[in-house]
């Protein structure tokens, strides 16, 4: 069975990662024959030496350090020998002295600066493992089943830019059926954090306690309220949270609040339809809203399957500045099983994107009806 699938902690740092060495060797004694046969060519064989001075330069933002520093011993002996066996021009010492302190020069600061990048890469990966360990304590992992339905996904909160995502979700159990929530914080990164520990703390508590959804909303608006208060105090930003609240039991119908997120959409008999669905205000502004939460119903079939997603996908643009259209792509994938559709949904998102494609969270869940209702 496919399970959640999570973006590796250490994929943000594999465009830079070094060549082998037996690269880096071929590389330099490349660009050194180069030089060489230009100035053989130009009849400038020394002055041209200068070219090499790039070469650890270059080092410094693709090698380690042990390479840059082989990469700026070659190009100083390189050029020392050469200035010393090649130039006969008696009278302009002082120039070639100055190559060698400039080529000595260069190469000690391109291994200081291959140091501090190694450095930092190295500090963001730490924070970059730390935040992946900290969103698998947030989020329970997929496929998640209950006696109503199986929840699977795909999640991808960290990307190159952010250390943790603002998309959660989770699933209960309760007494009282099946709870699913899919929502966005407001905002990126640790900032973020507080506001989904609250949220999904509430829900997984109060899941079990409230026998309405409305019930549950109101305690999950509350836990949001609360955090924004103690952000303020500390000086921090106010967050709300978008969410859709989804409860399944034994009937054939499913219920769900919308607060201000993206719709389901339920894919059932070859068909993709958006259930009607009123949207209200996202969670920590019901304060603001002129009319209290109220319960939608839908139908929701034996067999069929909801697909929520975050606005992650949603708004992923191709480069001519169209929108990924959901539902005609979910049409295309109505042949793969409810496990694989998540994750088919999310990479043909990214190929649609190409080299454009949106920096965000990706969140894709479908919640599949248990056949024996």
């Amino acid at each position: 069975m496919t399970g959640l699938r999570r973006k590796r902690p250490t994929d943000a740092l594999e465009a830079i990662e070094p060549p082998g060495n037996a690269e880096t060797v071929v590389g330099v004694l490349s660009v050194t024959v180069l030089v060489e046969l230009l100035g053989v060519l130009s009849g400038s064989e020394v002055w041209l030496l200068g070219l090499l001075v790039f070469l650890p330069g270059t080092a410094s933002a693709l090698c380690t350090v042990q390479q840059t520093k082989f990469v700026a011993a070659w190009t100083t002996l390189f050029v020392t020998l050469t200035l010393l066996l090649r130039a006969n021009d008696n009278g302009r010492w002082l120039d070639r002295a100055l190559l060698v302190l400039l080529t000595l020069a260069l190469g000690a600061a391109s291994v200081y600066a291959c140091h501090r990048r190694i450095a930092r890469e190295h500090e963001m990966l730490r924070l970059r493992s730390t935040a992946a360990a900290m969103q698998r304590h947030i989020l329970h992992p997929l496929p998640l089943l209950t006696d109503d339905v199986l929840v699977n996904g795909v999640y991808e909160p960290v990307q190159e830019d952010r250390l943790v995502g603002g998309d959660i979700y989770d699933v209960v159990a309760s007494p009282f059926g099946t709870r699913v929530l899919i929502g966005d914080v407001q905002g990126k990164g640790l900032a973020a954090v507080g506001a989904a520990f609250a949220v999904i703390g509430a829900f997984r508590e109060a899941a079990h306690r409230e026998p309405t959804l409305t019930a549950l909303v109101d305690t999950l608006d509350t836990s949001v309220v609360r955090h924004n208060f103690y952000a303020e105090q500390t000086g921090d930003d106010e967050r709300f949270v978008t969410a859709l609240i989804i409860g399944v039991d034994a009937g054939a119908e499913a219920q769900v609040v919308n607060c201000g997120h993206i719709p389901p959409r339920l894919v059932h008999d070859g068909a993709v339809t958006t259930p009607a669905v009123d949207t209200g205000v996202p969670l920590g502004l019901a304060e603001l809203a002129a009319e209290p939460t109220t319960v939608e119903w839908f139908a929701f079939p034996a067999g069929s399957t909801l697909v929520l997603t975050t606005d992650g996908l949603t708004e992923t643009r191709a480069q001519d500045g169209t929108f990924y259209p959901v539902d005609e792509r979910l049409m295309k994938h109505l042949d793969l099983s409810p496990t694989e559709l998540p994750l088919a949904l999310h990479e043909d998102a990214r190929a649609y994107a190409g080299d454009d494609r949106r920096h965000d969270d990706v969140a894709v869940l479908t919640v599949r009806r248990s056949p024996r209702h």
